[in-house]
């Protein structure tokens, strides 16, 4: 685990730099433009690529060394984030579509080639730890890239922030190349990786819903969560500016700082429960979790007191954290062969739901209270995960999959609980 603590820090200045240029860029081509359509059109050109891109991410890792795919994609955003600093100030307007093309893209490739290679690096036993420590790493990098980015460029500018932004991902890629970590089963090259890409996504699909049917239901129930999730990012600005009008920032940074430290002790928690029990939380979990993640996240914009609100910003961070953790380690259960394509599906899906949602929520926000609009969306995905929770209860106990491991001093540890 201590390469993988490193390629945890990698991972987390990585997160950094794309949170960060998130809002500078954004605020870059407002200025630029002057034009509000101009600054959205970047914002959909960026995600959609990542919607796109993760169907063509899939297959590059299922082929590609995953290791130098990761490294590859941040040396190209830091490569376009400094060809976008020596521009001209004429050519700049081009190159920022072009960047949100590379951006999309390259992060995409980069979370699909990691999830896709954790139990490959630290072993099936201990996936759910790694993923834990993943996701509190990017937790920490994206309050980190949010608070600063506002003082970066209003203090140093563009250009510093830009260069910063460069920074990290070079700091990450350099790290990632002198770890000497294995991201791909060892048994040699997968015939599935010889087949034309078409033919092995047709039949990865084909494999998966014949054996594990749950996994669809799962990725399903990721694009409807995406909606819930772009609701109270789009509502949550609006709601603050309800609740102070001359401070409106303020809410805002005490509600995702306290959704991030819901998230890591939620990470301490499931870590624990992982070594004492030897078991990892499954489907169940996973549905349980959401559905607490969604009533919190509506609760949040019912009108509590400051100090219940950030209660509940709490709760609501633990379960996305617990939710995060488990359903990530439960594709990591696909055979390596097959996982690639099935993150780079799921990557997509939860760009799609995302994207969609953060239309139809600033649609729904000019005509209804953001608490409407949060319980509406937010509703749906707890529907959805109360339907997969009832399938699991009822299925038959035969249904259930096998998930052991081998522990490294030999044994098998228990199959994962639902």
């Amino acid at each position: 685990m201590k390469h993988f603590r490193l390629l945890v820090l990698g991972n987390g200045l990585s997160a950094y730099g794309s949170y960060l240029n998130m809002v500078a860029l954004n605020v870059f081509v407002y200025d630029v433009t002057g034009s509000a359509l101009a600054a959205g059109l970047f914002m959909a050109v960026r995600l959609g690529t990542s919607v796109g891109s993760g169907f063509v991410s899939g297959r590059l890792v299922s082929t590609y060394d995953r290791k130098r795919l990761i490294i590859g994609a941040d040396l190209c955003q830091a490569v376009a984030l400094l060809a976008l600093l020596l521009a001209p100030e004429a050519g700049r307007l081009p190159l920022l579509y072009g960047l949100a093309v590379v951006t999309g893209f390259c992060s995409t490739l980069s979370q699909v080639a990691l999830r896709s290679s954790v139990p490959e690096i630290v072993g099936p036993e201990r996936r759910a730890h790694a993923n834990g420590l993943l996701v509190t790493g990017r937790s920490l990098a994206m309050i980190a890239g949010f608070s600063s980015a506002g003082v970066v460029v209003a203090q140093l500018g563009y250009t510093a922030a830009f260069l910063l932004d460069a920074c990290t991902f070079l700091a990450s890629a350099t790290i990632l190349m002198l770890l000497p970590i294995r991201t791909r089963a060892s048994a040699g090259k997968d015939a599935d990786a010889e087949e034309s890409g078409d033919g092995a996504g047709r039949r990865s699909l084909r494999l998966l819903w014949a054996t594990v049917p749950v996994l669809m239901a799962m990725i399903a129930l990721r694009a409807v969560d995406g909606l819930g999730s772009s609701s109270h990012n789009v509502a949550l600005p609006v709601y603050s500016s309800i609740l102070d009008p001359e401070h409106p920032a303020t809410f805002i940074s005490q509600f995702w700082a306290t959704w991030a430290v819901g998230t890591i002790l939620a990470q301490q928690v499931l870590a624990r429960y992982t070594r004492r029990s030897g078991r990892t939380l499954g489907e169940r979990a996973f549905a349980i979790g959401a559905c607490v993640m969604s009533a919190a996240f509506i609760v949040v914009f019912t009108g509590l007191p400051t100090g219940l609100t950030l209660a509940v910003a709490l709760v609501a961070g633990a379960a996305d954290g617990l939710t995060e953790v488990v359903y990530v380690s439960r594709l990591q259960t696909v055979p390596d062969s097959e996982r690639g394509r099935i993150f780079g599906l799921s990557a997509s899906v939860e760009n799609a739901g995302f994207g969609l949602g953060m239309l139809v929520s600033g649609f729904l926000l000019d005509r209804y209270s953001p608490l409407q609009v949060v319980a509406s969306l937010h509703g749906l995905a707890i529907a959805g995960c109360l339907t997969l929770l009832a399938y699991l209860v009822l299925r038959r106990p035969s249904a259930e999959p096998e998930a052991r491991v081998r522990p490294p001093g030999g044994g098998v540890l228990r199959k994962e609980r639902g």
